[in-house]
């Protein structure tokens, strides 16, 4: 019997709410905004043509070989763009999910059930974890994915009702290499994210109420006293390195790509990036596991997978809060 396969598919139907349908929701809302906009631009075209505006049918007899390639490439943005807005819920969603993961547990006693069952507290963390950084960003990417190919058939009739033909811009586009590409950005993801889990679950099994103000307020708190020891000439910890290395691992490791420019200086300046160079090169596997040659992720890494070892004992010793 698979016990941790059931322990991950277990996380999902308690939290199908957030891994699937907010992913669900948000793209639905994007295809509507972008039906709404077709609808707003016909509008507004059918006036501008009334007072002579060039004819779809001459824009398209107009429509050049490099035309189609910079469509190609726009329809890469508008997939990557789709995928980062899914990505902002993404970070909410597991955000409070890791912040609730084993205090909600004590807090209505389940706690007790489960650990009358034969299943270790490593394996139950771990499938949170697991949870967390594999499985929701797979569903998400995989949402993502059919909707951006319900976008593509949304613009493709727009395009055919105008006598445009929308294949040679697809052609020109380059779904099926950023899928995979991005596809292979996840266990990145997960290794990046594994210091915000395990600070989040450290809270989650510490606290014994409102988890969320300890794991958001000690950093912050600490950053003000680091400010309060470098203005009273002390030795303190540099602003940059402190804010970068350390409060943005613990609390926004979990958005995906966030550490994408850390291999890449030249993806630092996104106007760079936007104006001149393909999005399959930006995810590109090399330049995506460059990062793995970083010191700072393995180091990060390391105190996540400490702070979840920590998560582990504090769930097999303590079951109590304070309601």
């Amino acid at each position: 019997m698979n016990t941790f396969g059931w322990l991950v598919k277990r996380e999902y139907w308690e939290h199908k709410g957030g891994f699937f349908w907010t992913p669900v929701w948000i793209s639905g809302v994007m295809l509507l905004l972008t039906l709404l906009g077709i609808i707003v631009a016909e509008s507004a075209s059918s006036r501008v043509q009334i007072n002579g505006a060039i004819p779809w049918k001459e824009i398209a007899a107009r429509l050049s070989a490099g035309d189609y390639v910079h469509a190609g490439t726009g329809l890469d943005v508008a997939y990557v763009a789709l995928a980062g807005v899914l990505c902002i819920g993404l970070f909410f969603v597991l955000f409070f999910y890791l912040l609730g993961a084993l205090y909600d547990d004590r807090r209505d006693r389940s706690v007790l059930f489960w650990k009358s069952l034969p299943i270790s507290d490593t394996s139950t963390v771990l499938s949170k974890v697991s949870a967390a950084l594999l499985l929701a960003p797979l569903i998400s990417l995989a949402i993502a994915t059919i909707a951006y190919v319900a976008l593509l058939v949304i613009v493709g009739i727009w395009a055919l009702l105008h006598g445009i033909s929308p294949f040679q811009a697809i052609g020109a586009s380059h779904t099926l290499g950023l899928s995979w590409r991005l596809l292979l950005t996840i266990p990145v993801d997960a290794l990046a994210a594994l210091p915000t889990a395990g600070w989040l679950l450290f809270w989650s099994a510490f606290a014994r109420s409102k988890p969320f103000l300890w794991a958001v307020l000690v950093p912050l708190f600490a950053a003000i006293a680091n400010g309060w020891i470098g203005l009273m000439g002390l030795p303190n910890f540099d602003k940059d390195f402190l804010f970068k290395e350390v409060i943005a691992r613990l609390l926004f490791g979990i958005f995906p790509g966030w550490w994408i420019d850390d291999g890449n200086p030249d993806l630092r300046n996104m106007k760079h990036v936007f104006r001149g160079e393909d999005m399959i090169e930006i995810f590109n596997p090399g330049r995506v596991y460059a990062v793995l040659a970083t010191p700072g992720i393995w180091i990060a890494a390391a105190a996540g997978i400490a702070l979840i070892a920590t998560a582990v004992w504090l769930r097999r010793s303590r079951i109590e809060t304070s309601t």
